[in-house]
């Protein structure tokens, strides 16, 4: 039901401006976070862009660790996006994963965890970039690997019909959120 996508069409994952869970770890440390605020970048080699404030957990092992996965969530877990989102896992006596009863699985060339459930999965490795970090709180990376679910990603394309629990959410604000729309073909 994985399966690894070609590097070069990993920007289409994103394309859609979708909700994400930033997933990160280091030092048998975990975190997840809901962001709104990522996208694609570049082609060859594929690179994003995300923003992540400077006082969230999530960033300290990013930064720590160098790496993060971006997972894209989907309808049936809206419910654990807007938990995740709501608080941070610096404050709490157990991860959120556990609080949360969040099952993950391994990434294949970073620490961090992915998401089981999600529709997609991009493992990213940093390309430091100080005064963005720092500024603006915009992290750029390389997409080292990158995964997404056949049923409703293949040949490059979404292709929701059939699945509505699996269709991406995108946040509108509080923890209202819009599912991925039906599909429409210009001529």
């Amino acid at each position: 039901m994985v399966k690894s996508l070609t590097l070069s069409k990993a920007y289409r994952l994103l394309n859609h401006g979708p909700t994400t869970l930033i997933t990160s770890s280091h030092n048998n440390k975990h975190n997840i976070m809901a962001a709104a605020w990522a996208c694609a970048l570049d082609f060859d080699p594929p690179k994003v862009t995300v923003v992540i404030d400077k006082n969230t957990y999530t960033r300290e092992l990013i930064e720590a660790s160098g790496t993060f996965a971006i997972n894209l969530p989907c309808v049936a877990q809206k419910n654990m996006v807007k938990q995740v989102g709501s608080c941070s896992g610096r404050d709490m006596t157990t991860d959120k994963f556990a609080q949360y009863n969040i099952s993950t699985f391994a990434a294949q060339q970073i620490s961090a965890p992915l998401v089981e459930g999600c529709v997609a999965w991009l493992e990213c490795k940093i390309i430091p970039e100080p005064h963005n970090q720092n500024t603006y709180d915009l992290f750029i990376a390389e997409v080292i690997a990158a995964y997404a679910d056949e049923r409703v990603f293949s040949d490059g394309r979404w292709h929701f019909e059939g699945y509505d629990d699996l269709r991406t959410i995108h946040h509108v604000a509080g923890g209202a959120f819009f599912a991925t729309g039906e599909s429409v073909q210009a001529i």
